[in-house]
Parts: structure tokens; C-alpha cells; sequence
């Protein structure tokens, strides 16, 4: 069996996991118009995450791509917030500093489990290790500022 249709089977695994069941999440595969005809893509997901409660980031919903590679689970997936974001992990672009997706990754992680992780991440940020610096600084010297202009980010754009 080849590594991609292993990769399938796995994600084919976790979607009816994740979406057979009261999940905290909510999951869409994308559909890819191609030569005319749409196709389903599984290595391509969106997921939309609730702001955890008693963060600036409460209320808002927060949409994630998920690109998966063809050697799933052997390497991470790409996990992309499309939803704006004021936090000192997650940039502009909306890529995500955290270690399970990049050197911490193995194979039983999966996706809801990063998901989890991603959402304990808003609770609990890392400003000693940020992916924008002047955000991860004003965490650590001025909190206040920091929620507030976290929760207009999340009022405006989630």
C-alpha cells in the first residue's frame, strides 16, 4: 500500500472521528474544482475554533486551514489561521508557533488533539518564545493593553 494511501486512510479516519461525534470543532473538507468536476480533497480541511472562555479571545470564531501532506501522519500538517488574530504566537500570515507542529510532532498526535492544543494557546500564550516579538512584549509588560487590543482583534474580525 502505498505512503498516500495510507495518509487517506488515516485522514478518512479522523474526519468520521471527528465528525461522528460532539466535537469541539467544526470540519469542512474542501471542495476543488478540477476539470470540470468537483472533487472532494481530504488533504485539505478548514476547521473554525471557538475563543476559549475568560480570554480576549471569548466569542469569536476562529477559521484554521488544514493542509495535510502526502505522508501523513509521518509529518505534521499545516495548521494556517485564515481568521486575523492578535497574538504573540500567530502572525499576520497566520502561521502558529507551537512545538507539536513543528519538531514535538509524532504520528499519534492528530488533528483534533492539535486543535486542542491550539485552543489552549489562546488561553495561555508563550511570550518568551513569540512569533511576533512587539506583541509578546507587550504581554509581558502590559497585560491590560495587551487583552484589550486582543479583544477588539477578536470583536472586528472573528
Amino acid at each position: 500500500m502505498s505512503i498516500e494511501k495510507k495518509a487517506m486512510q488515516r485522514i478518512e479516519k479522523e474526519f468520521k472521528d471527528m465528525t461522528s461525534k460532539d466535537s469541539l470543532y467544526s470540519i469542512v473538507i474542501f471542495v476543488d474544482t478540477y476539470l470540470g468536476r468537483d472533487s472532494n480533497n481530504l488533504f485539505k480541511w478548514n476547521a473554525m475554533i471557538q475563543g476559549p472562555e475568560g480570554t480576549p479571545y471569548a466569542g469569536g470564531m476562529f477559521s484554521i486551514d488544514i493542509k495535510f501532506p502526502k505522508n501523513y501522519p509521518f509529518t505534521a500538517p499545516k495548521f494556517t489561521f485564515k481568521t486575523q488574530i492578535y497574538h504573540p504566537n500567530i502572525n499576520s500570515e497566520g502561521s502558529i508557533c507551537l512545538d507539536i507542529l513543528k519538531d514535538k510532532w509524532s504520528p499519534p498526535l492528530t488533528v483534533e488533539k492539535v486543535l486542542l492544543s491550539i485552543t489552549s494557546l489562546l488561553a495561555d500564550p508563550n511570550p518568551d518564545d513569540p512569533l511576533v516579538g512587539e506583541i509578546g512584549e507587550l504581554f509581558k509588560s502590559n497585560k491590560f493593553l495587551f487583552n484589550q487590543r486582543a479583544r477588539e482583534w477578536t470583536e472586528r474580525h472573528a
